[in-house]
């Protein structure tokens, strides 16, 4: 009994010993392996293939290919427009009205004055 008692205040006996340095060695694998966890889940999501810049990039794609179709669309607009230039004389003629506000011979000028309201006075 005596003997028990020593072993106790000593640190236990080898087995008690080993099954503490056992635990021991568990706990620090499952904190390590927490650690590790919680590295991998923050690289994913903030890491340069993480899931913020797979938002963005997705973002990114979706407003540059909405100004690719926009800017197709004015192309194709503009494209028109360049052919009828060269074949329909009237829509040069229309410009030129509308752009530098040319006449033709013969034709009168009125320029209508914009007049304010006298009841706003």
């Amino acid at each position: 009994m005596a003997t028990r008692h020593i072993t106790k205040i000593i640190g236990g006996t080898n087995t008690e010993r080993t099954q503490r340095a056992q635990r021991r060695g568990r706990r620090i694998l499952i904190g390590l392996f927490g650690f590790v966890v919680c590295v991998l889940a923050v690289d994913a999501l903030v890491g340069d293939q993480g899931l913020l810049a797979t938002i963005r990039a997705r973002k990114q794609y979706n407003q540059l290919a909405s100004d690719l179709a926009r800017l197709r669309s004015e192309n194709a607009a503009l494209k028109e427009e360049v052919w009828r230039f060269g074949h329909d004389p009237a829509a040069i003629e229309e410009l030129a009205r509308r752009e530098l506000g040319l006449m033709s011979p013969g034709e009168t000028l009125f320029i209508i004055k914009d007049v304010e309201d006298p009841s706003k006075k």
